[in-house]
């Protein structure tokens, strides 16, 4: 199998930009730790929402931390929400479990991130989608 190279470029809402390449044997592993990088960095675009620019997302199935997100994007677009709310819709809607734990990191790392406003105590916190939220375009080449 011949080598190949991909390139991942993401730009922040500050207009940064990062450029990530990789050359070799790419197999579904490196793609999705990369996209775990990606994710760190800045996010990955959601399909469905026509802001991407026409971006290509490397893998076709989301990740939790994206289906979280989209979770967040549809049914809380404009009210304060928990981590517990969060988890219960993303099990109702999606039929898969998800700890408690894992959906308070995803959104304390959006939250980080700017995608989100924080407000309350360490043992009651309520999150809201933050007005301008960042963009990450991804760019794949064979």
């Amino acid at each position: 199998m011949p080598a190949r190279k991909m390139r991942v470029e993401l730009f922040d809402s500050e207009g940064n930009r990062y450029t990530v390449a990789f050359e070799g044997q790419i197999t579904r592993d490196k793609a999705l730790r990369l996209l775990d990088l990606v994710e760190l960095l800045g996010g990955v675009p959601n399909e469905n929402n026509p802001s991407n620019n026409g971006a290509v997302t490397l893998v076709g199935e989301s990740s939790r931390f994206e289906k979280v997100r989209n979770i967040i994007q549809k049914h809380f677009p404009l009210v304060w929400f928990s981590s517990k709310d969060i988890q219960s819709f993303y099990e109702n809607e999606l039929k898969e479990p998800i700890s408690l734990s894992t959906v308070s990191t995803y959104l304390s790392r959006m939250a980080n991130k700017g995608w989100l406003l924080r407000t309350g105590g360490s043992n009651n916190l309520k999150y809201k989608i933050a007005s301008t939220v960042p963009q990450a375009v991804i760019k794949q080449k064979l």
